[in-house]
């Protein structure tokens, strides 16, 4: 099985990276999994997630309690706000289909406001 949560780890860093600059492309839930992967396969790998200056202090809350920072939140915000109006405007789908879109991608919204700042975790350091 190591081999594959190897291969699987890879698969979601790139396209987790690649989300960071492609609309409706997820970036921290596919860094999330690739560590999950990593963990599982590669303890260096995972190290360098964890530590990476750019994704392990969102890799790190994650871990730690399941937080999204505020900053993470809002980018994850805005990218599925735009990430709707593209679909709007570049798929033309059906009112229903995009209604169904749009309920999906309202509800990861939801979720990603549901969850912990890491405030506190922030005020206690």
């Amino acid at each position: 099985m190591r081999p594959l949560y190897l291969i699987l780890g890879l698969a979601s860093t790139a396209v987790g990276i690649a989300g960071a600059f492609l609309p409706l492309v997820p970036t921290t839930p596919l860094l999330i999994l690739a560590t999950w992967f990593f963990a599982r396969s590669s303890p260096r790998l995972e190290r360098w997630l964890v530590e990476h200056p750019k994704f392990g202090p969102l890799l790190r809350a994650w871990r730690e309690e399941g937080a999204i920072p505020r900053r993470a939140k809002i980018a994850a915000l805005c990218g599925i706000a735009v990430g709707v109006v593209f679909f709007w405007i570049g798929a033309k789908p059906g009112y229903w289909l995009w209604l169904a879109g749009a309920a999906v991608l309202g509800g990861s919204a939801g979720y990603i406001l549901s969850r912990p700042d890491g405030s506190g975790r922030q005020a206690a350091e």
